[in-house]
């Protein structure tokens, strides 16, 4: 077995680092230069068309976009660990499901926010409407993640799932950016901080 992983700090890369320590999975981390184009490298565009991270060879066979990695790692190697559910187990349905809700609903609310305000595109290319828009979606959509963690402890059940990593790094991020108060989701508060104390946290830091 043979894994390497090209990332990029801060990015969406970061969540996948934690997911191969979860695993404990021993792999080459390749920390890329985003700002000096090293994202186009011959060995990267190999894998990746589009030259971008996070990319993931695992044996020789190249992949991209987040949640399709996180789904190969769990499927692959997260059942027999214990950090993924069986295909054939309810649970497994659940854990998919809140992959897609992460990176596609809360994401586009996050991006909407993020795109209309701050420093990340210039002022005169923002709408504050669709800021205030975005800030709607969000808070409608965590209050929706809170009412699910008020009857569990993570997100598909009682044990942690790698999904539960992905979830942590998009909202620790995300909010933090989109300037979203934490104190108005205490069940998704109380969620992040257990994920945010294990042990392999430290290896997307």
């Amino acid at each position: 077995m043979s894994i390497t992983l090209y990332y990029a700090p801060m990015s969406s890369a970061s969540p996948v680092l934690w997911a191969l320590a979860e695993l404990g999975l021993e792999h080459d981390a390749i920390a890329v230069d985003l700002k000096a184009g090293e994202q186009k490298q011959p060995a990267l565009m190999a894998h990746n068309p589009m030259g971008q991270v996070p990319t993931l060879v695992d044996d020789g066979q190249g992949m991209f976009e987040s949640t399709a990695i996180f789904i190969h790692l769990g499927l692959r190697y997260g059942v027999e660990r214990g950090v993924w559910p069986a295909p054939d187990a309810p649970e497994h349905m659940v854990a998919l499901s809140w992959l897609s809700w992460f990176a596609i609903a809360l994401g586009g609310s996050l991006r909407t926010v993020m795109l209309n305000s701050g420093d990340w595109i210039p002022a005169e290319h923002q709408s504050e409407a669709q800021a205030a828009k975005g800030r709607e979606q969000l808070a409608s959509l965590m209050a929706i993640l809170d009412a699910h963690l008020a009857e569990r402890a993570y997100l598909t059940g009682d044990d942690f799932c790698l999904v539960d990593a992905y979830g942590t790094a998009i909202i620790g991020w995300g909010t933090h950016v989109a300037g979203y108060d934490m104190s108005q989701v205490p069940n998704v508060t109380a969620w992040h901080g257990r994920c945010m104390a294990r042990d392999a946290v430290k290896a997307m830091k």
